[in-house]
């Protein structure tokens, strides 16, 4: 075997933005429709930067019938006068990585782009770029194609192709088919989005507008309430406990606005944002807040004698029993972890956070008593069930060493690498008993489950915990459940990194995955974070030609087109269950990791995934039945 060198001539420099389109996901964290829908957010967040900076009212966002995205604001428009490298500074903004106004906090004071490359990394990324700068009663005009311009400057500066009334700029992008494949853009995520950003800046308006066919829609957000209507749409239909606590102040020059309010459930749903940015992973600001929440209840607590001498303070779970929270800072230079900007990471946040809360939140808890009682004895409450009911009933949990089950039904696999494990979760003794002998023993695990379990968003306490189904999972697991239940989740004793729920493709099968996603989002949401959660996606079809291998269908979509392009006749199998599936089968099309598909479960936005969750699978059925009759026309009939 020939040595292979490695030299100097084995480095490989990538000019311009080669490198972002050779590794797109370093960049923009997926090639996925995710990824697609961060190129929207890039060049909206740019506008919303000049809106921060006291310039931007206004921002049009536009999705064209073929498949292209417009983003227009009314901002002072991007700097077009020569650059310094000798060319005009628009066309090193979206040349350039690390190029732009947002480094020396002159141009702007605080930017959800910090990173820089948001502007050039869309370019590098689309089939095509279309830029008119319109300032000083000037239309300037550019053109990429993958990252390339194709407009031929004039003595280094762009052409002027007309006469501006207003300013601002506007951007029109179309992603590349080559880097995302046929993954589109995911409007419903973006409505929310922009919504999101409307709660966040109650002077700034987006009008929205798709024109792609079939999904004509036009809608304007502009929520003047700011995050207090942010708040009351969180908490809609919930029972609350608490008026809204609103408090901002700042320091160490970060700004810091906070909006608080308890309801009668157990759960904690708190929401991070810096300049503007949902950190889906939180960060130091919620870090700074909690802690000193925390502190600050239990203190009051004492001084109030609701904690004896010998009480034990309450946990940071008790005293955000029932939380929902929206904590927003604006930092002049934040520290992110990872470009997509999911995690805050500068420390001074954490310090300012904290003390803006211990500053702000007792000048409103000494004005309003009962308030704070009713915020406590939500903690009081989330204490006694962790003292008495949890801890009686996870002591029912027996931690078992692997094999185990109440019903004497889990087949466990023999690794115990957890990196490698994966388990089933698997309705029904005749698909669990195919997808037993089906599996690789060695490293998937097969668990089944009685039909549909336990709805959790609508049963107490003690019922979810006695529930068999559910104790065999949380046993199964090994993991625990999450804090506001029981403080006791701890993902590295996590036994299997792929948890696989595996149901008929029908309604019932539905059903079920909603329930278990229910579950999993309430007591375990570190799992569905880190990327555990997934739903196995087995065939609707078996067809059989005359000639040739049988082929597995997924969906009634590829039925069609595989009778669009055979004529002849040939056999066809409409599987109604897993169960109908034999071992070979079920093996090949849904458990074979070389050939299975599987869609991986995430949380995109979580202000939106509580409040469907909590509409869709709570108590309340008016605005269920309402929001039911209003998206009837959407939903996939199964015929």
């Amino acid at each position: 075997m020939a040595k292979q060198e490695y030299n100097a001539d084995s480095i490989t420099v990538l000019e311009g933005l080669e490198a972002v389109r050779r590794r797109p996901g370093m960049y923009i964290g997926s090639v996925g429709t995710r990824g697609v829908n961060h190129l929207v957010y890039e060049i909206v967040d740019n506008a919303v930067d000049e809106h921060l900076a006291g310039f931007c009212s206004h921002i049009d966002l536009i999705f064209h019938a073929d498949g292209s995205c417009e983003v227009r604001d009314n901002g002072r428009g991007v700097p077009v006068d020569m650059h310094k490298q000798g060319v005009s500074a628009e066309r090193v903004i979206y040349t350039t990585l690390h190029a732009g106004g947002k480094f020396d906090n002159s141009a702007y004071k605080v930017s959800g782009g910090l990173h820089g490359v948001g502007s050039s990394v869309v370019n590098a990324l689309s089939e095509f770029m279309d830029i008119s700068v319109h300032k000083d009663g000037r239309i300037f005009h550019d053109r990429y194609e993958r990252g390339t311009p194709v407009i031929e400057l004039v003595n280094g500066l762009l052409p002027v192709t007309g006469r501006a009334k207003d300013t601002g700029t506007w951007v029109t992008f179309r992603p590349d088919p080559e880097i995302f494949g046929d993954h589109t853009f995911r409007t419903s995520a973006i409505k929310s989005r922009m919504h999101e950003i409307a709660f966040l800046n109650p002077e700034l308006t987006i009008s929205y507008r798709n024109e792609r066919p079939g999904e004509e829609e036009e809608a304007l957000f502009h929520e003047p309430e700011g995050l207090t209507g942010y708040m009351k749409s969180l908490n809609a239909g919930k029972e609350t406990v608490s008026e809204i606590i609103r408090f901002h102040g700042k320091s160490e020059g970060i700004e810091v606005d906070v909006c608080i309010q308890f309801n009668r459930s157990f759960e904690e749903n708190i929401l991070g944002f810096c300049n503007d940015i949902y950190t889906a992973e939180g960060g130091t600001h919620l870090t700074g807040f909690k802690n000193r929440f925390t502190q600050l209840i239990n203190s009051y607590a004492r001084e109030l004698g609701i904690l004896k001498e010998k009480d034990e303070n309450f946990t940071g779970a008790d005293t955000r029993s029932g939380m929902t929270a929206i904590v927003s800072v604006r930092h002049p230079d934040p520290l992110f972890e990872g470009q997509t900007k999911t995690k805050l990471g500068s420390a001074d946040a954490m310090r300012a956070v904290a003390a803006v809360t211990n500053e702000q939140l007792p000048l409103y808890f000494d004005r309003n008593l009962e308030e704070l009682k009713a915020i406590i004895g939500s903690a009081e409450r989330s204490a006694k069930i962790r003292r008495a009911e949890i801890r009686n009933k996870a002591n029912m949990l027996v931690k078992p060493k692997y094999s185990f089950d109440s019903n004497g039904k889990l087949a466990n696999c023999e690794s115990r690498d957890a990196s490698k494990c994966e388990i089933f979760i698997v309705e029904g003794d005749s698909a669990g008993g195919s997808a037993k002998t089906a599996r690789d023993r060695r490293y998937q695990a097969i668990l089944p489950i009685r039909g549909k379990i336990l709805n959790v968003e609508k049963a107490t306490m003690d019922k979810v915990l006695a529930n068999a189904e559910i104790k065999t999972m949380i046993n199964a697991f090994g993991c625990g459940f999450s804090e506001g239940y029981g403080n006791d989740f701890d993902i590295t004793k996590l036994r299997y990194d792929k948890i696989i729920i595996m149901a008929d493709a029908d309604v019932d099968g539905a059903h079920i995955s909603t329930l278990l996603m229910t579950f999993f989002y309430r007591f375990m949401p570190e799992l569905i974070r880190e990327g555990h959660i997934y739903i196995a996606m087995p065939p609707l079809y078996r067809v059989s030609p005359p000639k040739g291998e049988k082929l597995y269908l997924y969906d009634d979509a590829s039925l069609a087109k595989y009778r669009r392009t055979h004529k002849s006749g040939f056999g066809l199998q409409r599987y109604k269950g897993l169960g109908e599936m034999d071992a070979e089968q079920l093996w090949e099309t849904t458990m074979d990791p070389a050939r299975r598909l599987l869609k991986q479960v995430e949380i995109e936005d979580a202000g939106n995934a509580d409040r469907m969750t909590g509409l869709l699978m709570g108590n309340d059925v008016e605005p269920r039945r309402n929001y039911i009759q209003e998206n009837a026309s959407f939903a996939t009939l199964d015929i």
